[in-house]
């Protein structure tokens, strides 16, 4: 994510601070001004941790989003716990400030001091009766072996894509499962939201380990500007809604470019996965994807090709036609 946003020195000494006290149990952080900052900490009163969630209840509001840096074993190194609070009645900005930055903020204190990270959007999953259900669904089964998820993934890609759009639409089966970063889901989902109007999201894949990560969102994107946001070197997938779209109906483009530059191994990862990815996001950041674009530079992606107009969009796919085709490459020896 490339939102510019650090931890505050403030930051870094409170929980430095909050480390090396053993009386502390949780340190709450905001956002201000561009960076992260300390609000407030809560005392160690009770053992186990559980015991002592029901003091985070007062300090987070139904409308504001916080982050909360929860010691759950005081003994160890990696003790601690990232969660982020995000209700889903904060701003639509405040919701994709927080949910894009929050791997910064374990970044920048010590990814190695945290042994997890938690995502809630009510106050009832901080409680011991909330923290209880969300072990059980972490336990509840043991998941797919890569070879089992891989092979689900693209049978269901596969059938995804030979049904067409409109099945896609009405049917976004659970079984594909690309790993995503955090921030993804949050920043896709704003694009439902009518105050989200051109915005852009970027998604990169975090390799060798193939996951799907937040490489950058932009707001007030006109179509005629999106080209300049997307990488000329590597592929991309970037999600964009149009800014003609509205409440009820939004316009969500799916634009998928693999540049000439990119390398080899890159172009064979986004391409078998660029159907999954869409699937992805429809099921589980719950938006509907009106059309999709495929170009191999970004600068073919133009206003003209994403105005909305059929007779347009037609013109320009048959213009950009030649250059979209991603050759195969040729065997060793062959010229």
């Amino acid at each position: 994510m490339q939102s510019g946003i650090s931890a505050s020195q403030e930051l870094q000494d409170a929980f430095n601070q909050f480390v090396s006290d053993a009386s502390q149990r949780a340190l709450l952080a905001g956002i201000e001004d561009e960076k992260l900052i300390p609000t407030t900490t809560i005392p160690l009163q009770a053992s186990p941790f559980q015991e002592d969630l029901h003091q985070l209840q007062s300090h987070l509001s139904p409308s504001a989003a916080a982050y909360i840096l929860l010691k759950i074993d005081p003994h160890a190194p990696d003790g601690y716990v990232a969660v982020t609070f995000v209700p889903n009645s904060a701003p639509v900005r405040q919701k994709m400030l927080f949910a894009s930055t929050r791997l910064t903020l374990v970044r920048e204190l010590g990814i190695e001091r945290f042994r997890s990270t938690l995502f809630a959007t009510e106050k009832e999953e901080l409680t011991a009766s909330g923290w209880a259900k969300h072990e059980q669904h972490e336990n509840l089964s043991a998941p797919l072996t890569e070879e089992e998820a891989g092979l689900a993934g693209v049978k269901e890609a596969e059938a995804q894509e030979s049904q067409g759009t409109s099945a896609r639409r009405g049917h976004v089966s659970s079984k594909v499962n690309v790993p995503t970063g955090d921030g993804v889901l949050e920043a896709l989902a704003c694009l439902k939201e009518e105050d989200c109007r051109g915005t852009l999201v970027q998604l990169k894949f975090q390799l060798p380990d193939e996951t799907l990560t937040l490489d950058s969102s932009a707001d007030a994107v006109q179509p005629s500007d999106v080209a300049g946001h997307i990488s000329t070197t590597e592929p991309r997938y970037t999600f964009y809604s149009h800014p003609s779209g509205t409440q009820a109906e939004p316009k969500i483009w799916f634009i998928y470019t693999c540049p000439s530059a990119s390398k080899i191994k890159e172009r064979m990862v986004y391409s078998t996965s660029k159907s999954w990815t869409r699937i992805v996001a429809e099921r589980d950041a719950g938006i509907t994807v009106t059309k999709s674009l495929e170009a191999t530079e970004p600068s073919e992606i133009t206003a003209e090709s994403l105005g909305g107009d059929e007779s347009a969009e037609q013109s320009a796919a048959e213009n950009m036609k030649p250059s979209t085709g991603f050759a195969r490459p040729k065997r060793p020896g062959r010229r």
